[in-house]
């Protein structure tokens, strides 16, 4: 029943009377044949019907959930107004990147999943609404803006992805001049060549990016800060600098085999794959006709099942030490390579890697797990079932175990903002590092974790600059 058809209305019990509706998705035998993004938009009606699910509850949980704390209610309540423009600028205070996080946050684990329906019926579908009302307000010419006066401060962000995208935008708003130095040569990082297109496709991180300069942001790419330029020349020309260059350094593979041909990182498969589908050729990893094996449960793994299938993967099968319920990796994105024809062996784990007589991949060699006592994290720890040794076959194998901050070079002058033990930068309360006025933010600090994670430091980075320069 939509709100027009509900005779006397009241929004209370609205979700009593309106199901949850999924946002329309791509059949899994179209998408999985191309890298477009595979849901699509809802239409104005049902994007009032699925807000208007909203209780608006006294104390929200779905804002205590989001990293961000977006003031979800209240857009929700303008959106089922019809509103959108209104609850798009709303969306829009609190978040650098809207359009992006509903598209890749996991809602089923924050806003969502924290939805007071949940147990009651099925949650409010945030994350669709969401994406609605800011594509809306691009459509609509809500976004231009002109460069805000400049109060004299220059600040140096480095690494254009999520976090530094936030960072800058924030300090851009403030006055600030900003120069966003970017390694690869499109910015956007992670969201440009990691995350594929089929989830993010490049024009929404381009648009965003078009839309920073137009509130006079420079960007620069091509250029590796710590190996093209030093921390001083840095500092020389700005007042204070941001690091958000992430974490890329892969895992690695530890067992016998490892160095094998046809072993590769999760990430440069990614980045290889994306860079091909944006229009840039580089150096090609082969799948087509292969059966390809991939090791982690994470949204890396996720990503790179759904991209070697649609690269023409014979075979597209996970191995993951534990079973599903411990996997750390989106559900939503699970069900969507399930779909898509990928393949799962849970309580699997690689003890070596055997190969052919060219020293090329020809099986992964596993054993069978049994789940004992939590570890640190919190998860059932996974034991060797003794005796259950076997193969899978495999013509190519990625790696998805994780990420590190890459290190700064030898001698560099980054080395004296204090690192921890796994090469994290360490930052205080407002993401300052330990050299006064070098601030530091997203995965450098924290390790690989969530776009909206990155967007939070980024703008309590900007803040704490902003504090900084003007001793607020």
């Amino acid at each position: 029943m939509s709100q027009s058809a509900a005779h006397d209305w009241n929004p209370k019990y609205s979700w009593q009377l309106i199901e949850r509706t999924a946002p329309p998705k791509r059949p899994a035998e179209e998408r999985v044949r191309d890298f477009r993004e595979i849901y699509t938009e809802y239409d104005e009606a049902t994007a009032m019907d699925q807000a208007s699910r909203c209780i608006v509850c006294p104390i929200p949980s779905c804002r205590q959930a989001c990293p961000l704390g977006n003031r979800i209610p209240e857009w929700l309540a303008l959106t089922a107004e019809g509103k959108f423009l209104e609850a798009a600028a709303v969306s829009r205070s609190t978040s650098n990147l809207p359009e992006i996080c509903s598209r890749v946050c996991p809602q089923e684990r924050l806003c969502e999943g924290s939805c007071i329906l949940n147990g009651r019926s099925d949650p409010v579908s945030i994350g669709a609404v969401e994406r609605f009302i800011n594509e809306y307000a691009f459509r609509h010419g809500a976004l231009e803006v002109l460069p805000s006066p400049f109060n004299g401060h220059r600040v140096a962000v480095i690494g254009a992805g999520p976090g530094g995208i936030a960072c800058a935008d924030e300090l851009a708003q403030l006055g600030y001049g900003v120069t966003v130095f970017e390694a690869l040569p499109l910015p956007g990082g992670l969201l440009v060549n990691g995350i594929p297109s089929f989830k993010l496709e490049k024009r929404v991180v381009a648009r965003r990016i078009e839309f920073l300069k137009q509130r006079g942001v420079e960007f620069r790419t091509g250029v590796k800060v710590g190996w093209d330029i030093s921390l001083a020349e840095l500092r020389k020309d700005h007042d204070a600098v941001f690091l958000g260059h992430g974490a890329q350094q892969s895992k690695a593979l530890d067992v016998p085999g490892a160095e094998l041909s046809g072993i590769v990182a999760a990430l440069p498969f990614l980045v290889q794959k994306n860079v091909e589908n944006h229009g840039q050729p580089i150096p090609e990893i082969e799948v087509a006709g292969k059966r390809v094996v991939v090791l982690g449960g994470g949204d890396t793994a996720m990503d790179c099942l759904r991209t070697a299938l649609r690269s023409g993967a014979l075979q597209a099968t996970c191995l993951y030490r534990r079973d599903l319920a411990n996997m750390p990796g989106s559900r939503k994105e699970y069900y969507n390579a399930l779909e898509e024809g990928a393949t799962f062996q849970f309580l699997t784990n690689p003890v070596a890697i055997e190969g052919n007589e060219r020293g090329e991949v020809a099986r992964v060699r596993c054993v069978r797990m049994e789940l004992g006592a939590p570890d640190a994290s919190g998860r059932r720890k996974p034991q060797v079932v003794r005796g259950s040794e076997f193969t899978v076959d495999a013509e190519l194998v990625l790696v998805a175990y994780g990420f590190d901050p890459v290190p700064f070079p030898s001698g560099s002058d980054f080395a004296q903002v204090k690192t921890n033990d796994w090469g994290g930068i360490v930052v205080d309360a407002n993401q300052m590092t330990s050299v006064p006025g070098i601030f530091a933010g997203g995965d450098s600090s924290r390790g690989p974790s969530l776009v909206v994670h990155a967007v939070r430091d980024g703008r309590r980075a900007a803040a704490g600059i902003h504090g900084f320069l003007t001793k607020v």
